[in-house]
């Protein structure tokens, strides 16, 4: 009797590896188009916290594509619609529905320039990725896509946080086309911003660290919208400290040689 062939093909190690980073990075792009559904919905707060997983989705699958040795040009283009997506379009509609439709055609305009200094943005990374030096990873230019689409819906994250109760009293409408217009010349300008791809620290300080890491995401659970608030104000005072850091790598006379990490130094990123 003849013996049935076998119709199962066995996919390559290579092509399982992209499964998985590809796979969040579509993952990614259904949470940023939820976001848009939850804002025509009146849910602004779950449209913040859909664009914040987002954001996370987006760190995850680069470090595990590189980690399972499953990068691809696939996934690099993947990855930069995705940004377009969530980072662009749906910070956008969101902040026009909540805030920017009362500026009737302006507030439309600075909407549409906001999305396509994100995709102009993401263009030059993509030409520029792979002709840097490598010390320059630990640095973007101008401010990545995913940190503006998060940055620019900030009058709406302040006005969840209680913040204002304080001792301040923001006008959002205000200050709502003002950060449109900041973070879009961020997203194409050359000032160079922390990329936190590589984070090195001595070994000793590991445990308090991760001490840090715990404390910060027990804070975020319980003052939600009050730490993503501190947060995105802390990343906006780090850009002129990152710019002065940069100038002074930039100055030392040995720029390709910059030192390796010690024995006593880990890489936690």
């Amino acid at each position: 009797m003849e013996q049935q062939k076998n119709n199962f093909k066995i996919v390559s190690d290579k092509k399982a590896r992209m499964i998985l980073p590809n796979a969040l990075t579509l993952i990614g792009v259904c949470i940023g188009l939820s976001a848009i559904k939850f804002a025509l919905d009146g849910k602004f707060a779950l449209s913040v916290i859909a664009i914040i997983f987002a954001g996370l989705m987006d760190a995850l699958d680069g470090r595990i594509a590189r980690l399972i040795k499953g990068t691809s040009k696939l996934g690099k283009e993947l990855d930069s619609l995705a940004d377009v997506i969530s980072f662009g379009v749906a910070p956008a509609f969101i902040m026009y529905f909540w805030s920017l439709q009362y500026f009737d055609k302006i507030g439309w305009l600075l909407c549409l320039i906001y999305v396509v200094c994100v995709a102009l943005r993401l263009a030059r990374f993509n030409i520029n990725s792979n002709q840097e030096p490598s010390w320059k990873d630990n640095f973007f230019e101008g401010v990545p896509a995913p940190a503006g689409g998060i940055i620019v819906l900030m009058p709406l994250i302040l006005s969840f946080s209680g913040l204002s109760e304080i001792n301040f009293n923001f006008d959002y409408n205000l200050l709502t086309p003002i950060f449109f217009i900041i973070i879009s010349i961020l997203l194409i300008s050359t000032i160079p911003t922390y990329s936190f791809k590589r984070i090195v620290i001595p070994r000793n300080m590991t445990i308090f660290l991760l001490f840090g890491i715990v404390l910060y995401f027990g804070l975020l659970l319980i003052y939600t919208f009050k730490i993503i608030a501190v947060t995105g104000i802390l990343y906006l005072g780090l850009i002129p400290v990152s710019y002065f850091h940069f100038k002074n790598i930039k100055k030392n006379k040995n720029l390709g040689n910059v030192k390796s990490e010690s024995e006593d130094f880990e890489d936690i990123l």
